[in-house]
């Protein structure tokens, strides 16, 4: 019950990092809980179990094309609204949802769940400089169109996939 109540919020927010609407997301949390609960014995790490079943049971939802074409007209509700919102807040917010997948789901496994790189790398497949760069360009781009602040013409074209060979390497401590 701890375990959910600790990481049931930090996993809706990276299901729709992922693209999943908000029930969609809801529904993978349920079942990746379910099937925790169905283990025989604990695993030896919950926490990064709940993320890795979470992930791969996000992607398969996400497959289908109808869905996906819901998600786009649902991508507006990212997060839910509370009233003491700034402008600057939702600005940010719409600007997380516009970036591409990779990049949201590094910066949200990254800052709302506390991942290092090297972690991350592990759980994406990737090594932990692809997702540094990935992490970099997205937080490079919200950055960049906060700095001009026109709220209604945040755009971000292309994919930052491609600058992943291009940036600084993680360091090894």
């Amino acid at each position: 019950m701890r375990l959910y109540e600790n990481k049931a919020s930090e996993l809706l927010l990276y299901g729709r990092a992922l693209g999943l609407s908000h029930c969609e997301a809801e529904d993978v949390l349920h079942e990746v809980f379910v099937s925790l609960l169905k283990l025989d014995a604990q695993p030896a790490l919950p926490e990064h179990y709940l993320v890795r079943s979470y992930r791969f049971r996000a992607l398969n939802c996400r497959r289908g094309f109808w869905r996906r074409l819901a998600r786009e007209f649902e991508s507006i509700r990212w997060f839910e609204r509370s009233e003491g919102e700034t402008d600057r807040e939702r600005a940010a917010m719409r600007c997380l949802s516009l970036l591409p997948v990779k990049q949201r789901e590094a910066i949200v496994l990254k800052i709302w769940h506390g991942y290092t790189f090297e972690a991350l790398g592990a759980l994406l497949e990737c090594s932990p400089n692809t997702v540094a760069a990935r992490y970099r360009a997205g937080i490079e781009k919200i950055r960049s169109a906060l700095k001009g602040e026109d709220y209604e013409r945040i755009e971000f074209p292309g994919d930052a996939d491609g600058f992943v060979e291009t940036t600084a390497p993680v360091r090894s401590a």
